[in-house]
């Protein structure tokens, strides 16, 4: 019988990783909830679920492994309300960018026996250059050949830490282990700092007294600078969450801004082209190793040869009983 995953959330991230699930039906159910009954109808027309399920409770009860493809303003909340009809060997996964305050919440909220395990999903190299994030930009190959962020907090059974390496290799992609504190930092560096940058950008820009002009001439390069992808909210708490790391980041760039602004203040031709060359070529050299993905194969864990629905979930197959105390 084919083991149950509850996936809620599902827009880019969250159908995408239901779409890659798709393929091993024999060995996965995979059921499906979202806030808004439209998503979740066309979720399954999409093939991203096997099952919908408004009743959230309801969705989570038969479930061994529940992921949670939230923004972070609403990870808390959900983690409260399906807490209590979690049964003990529930793996929760979540795949908010900064996770240092959502494990504090899991320990917090989760029952005795329930494990959170966080998940950061990087997209496939091919799709750098798309801006959607809805239902409507899911694909089975999202993650293909990319690698996730996987933070264990102490104490995670190997068999949990087990079951999401294998449930990532589903969407064909490799793991990278790390410790909450170093993924914190990393993020802050590849998913804050951008995103903090955008909005400095735009605000240095809209409000000063020549938009009204500059906004018409506004094209590609001020469009590709000042993408902002999470709302202002989950952006606002993922950057308090991360303080130290954000305000550290945002000193290397508020350096390495001044560098630059001196070296054109001063005229100095050969240390601003040196500049700008570094910056080129560091860029190319990122963009060839992540499409050559290179790395995936160095981190590829070994897999044994048992059959899938075994190899997934290994011993926590057998369900404990509903045993909270």
């Amino acid at each position: 019988m084919p083991v149950q995953i509850t996936i809620i959330g599902l827009g880019q991230v969250g159908a995408s990783l239901g779409l890659a699930l798709a393929a091993h039906k024999d060995s996965v159910f995979c059921v499906g909830h979202d806030k808004d009954f439209s998503i979740e109808r066309a979720a399954q027309q999409k093939g991203a679920v096997d099952k919908t399920e408004h009743n959230l409770p309801t969705a989570v009860k038969d479930a061994r492994l529940v992921l949670l493809a939230l923004p972070v303003h609403q990870v808390r909340e959900t983690l409260e309300f399906i807490a209590p009809d979690l049964v003990p060997g529930t793996v929760v996964v979540d795949t908010s960018p900064i996770k240092s305050e959502v494990a504090n919440w899991a320990r917090d909220i989760l029952p005795r026996g329930c494990y959170y395990v966080g998940l950061i999903p990087t997209i496939a190299a091919e799709f750098l250059n798309e801006t959607e994030t809805g239902l409507d930009s899911a694909r089975a190959v999202l993650f293909k050949n990319s690698i996730f962020l996987v933070d264990a907090p102490s104490g995670t059974p190997g068999e949990a830490l087990q079951l999401v390496t294998n449930f990532v290799g589903l969407a064909g992609a490799t793991i990278m282990i790390a410790d909450i504190a170093e993924s914190d930092g990393l993020m802050a560096s590849t998913y804050l700092l951008p995103q903090l940058v955008s909005a400095a950008l735009l605000n240095a820009t809209m409000n000063q007294p020549g938009w009204k002009e500059a906004r018409k001439v506004a094209e590609r390069a001020y469009h590709a600078v000042t993408s902002v992808r999470d709302d202002p909210e989950s952006l606002q708490m993922l950057s308090l969450h991360n303080r130290e790391n954000a305000v550290r980041v945002l000193n290397a760039m508020i350096s390495s801004l001044v560098d630059l602004r001196d070296e054109i203040e001063d005229g100095n031709d050969e240390a601003v082209k040196k500049l700008l060359q570094a910056a080129h070529k560091g860029r190319e050299e990122w963009l060839n190793d992540r499409f050559s993905a290179a790395w995936a194969d160095k981190k590829a864990p070994p897999l044994e040869k048992t059959p899938l629905k075994e190899r997934l979930f290994g011993t926590m197959l057998t369900r404990p009983s509903k045993d909270k105390k």
